[in-house]
């Protein structure tokens, strides 16, 4: 990747429908030890709203490039959860939504200084923030089944944690259903103990396409508007890390055991 020097040249930005935009960034080139490529970005802009869901890493400001989006609208922003590559541009914005279980986590600094040993030089660009991500300077907490208007669209909170206590997907009235970290093809950040939180969330998911069948689903990584077929591989796969284990290796940068299949890579605390 070339050298990037400005925000223009670091998000990518796809007009996917009328009303959904897709903000990309490379997260692999903040630190390939993520094994992660993509951290995407979603805005849904309604009649009179729009909603920003996660605001990635803030390496480079977001607000101009959603500004020049969403023109006469009120806009929404929501962290799907509070890692930091989904809360990095926060402190841009007067106000983040937030699952209530995760507000303290978005209340305060956060330190990201094991970014310093990168490989990749855009890294430095944090350097002008002593590596700590500033705080949003107001929160709004969400519970399940919140429902947000945007005028025309509607958006559903889901509460799915198993990734994190706080981790939520929503769901438009447009059948759009984004997962944040809950699932996604690539690598799953998951813990032992959890299993069974995650396995209900993603099947609490699942359970939506008994009403529609024409769901898609949006994840915070890797590729987008994929079908069911992701949370049913999901299911399978988690299902079989017992068999697989032997298979593990440790990172010592994740502090975590690494293992893969056909779909996936787990890092497993």
């Amino acid at each position: 990747m070339p050298k990037i020097v400005d925000n223009q040249e670091w998000f990518e930005i796809i007009k996917h429908k009328e009303y959904l935009y897709v903000i990309r960034e490379r997260l692999d080139e903040i630190d390939p030890r993520f094994y992660t490529t993509y951290t995407n970005l979603y805005l849904v802009i309604g009649a009179h709203s729009a909603l920003l869901i996660d605001t990635g890493c803030g390496l480079f400001p977001l607000k101009p490039i959603i500004k020049d989006l969403v023109v006469g609208k009120t806009l929404l922003v929501i962290n799907t959860h509070s890692h930091f590559d989904h809360i990095g541009g926060n402190h841009e914005f007067d106000k983040v939504l937030i699952h209530k279980k995760e507000r303290k986590q978005i209340s305060k600094p956060r330190d990201i200084t094991f970014l310093r040993d990168s490989p990749k030089e855009v890294v430095k660009h944090f350097e002008n923030k002593n590596y700590i991500l500033p705080p949003v300077k107001e929160i709004q907490p969400v519970i399940d089944n919140e429902i947000i208007d945007l005028g025309d669209i509607s958006v559903k909170i889901i509460h799915t944690p198993g990734h994190s206590p706080g981790c939520i997907s929503l769901l438009t009235n447009k059948n759009e259903l984004f997962t944040g970290d809950t699932a996604h093809y690539g690598m799953m950040y998951l813990t032992k103990k959890t299993f069974p939180i995650i396995l209900s969330s993603i099947t609490k998911l699942l359970d939506l396409f008994n009403d529609s069948e024409n769901i898609e689903i949006y994840p915070s990584h890797e590729e987008f508007a994929v079908s069911k077929d992701l949370l049913v591989d999901l299911i399978k796969g988690i299902k079989n890390i017992d068999k697989i284990w032997d298979r593990k290796i440790r990172d010592d940068f994740l502090e975590a055991w690494v293992l893969s299949d056909e779909n996936f890579k787990y890092a497993i605390f």
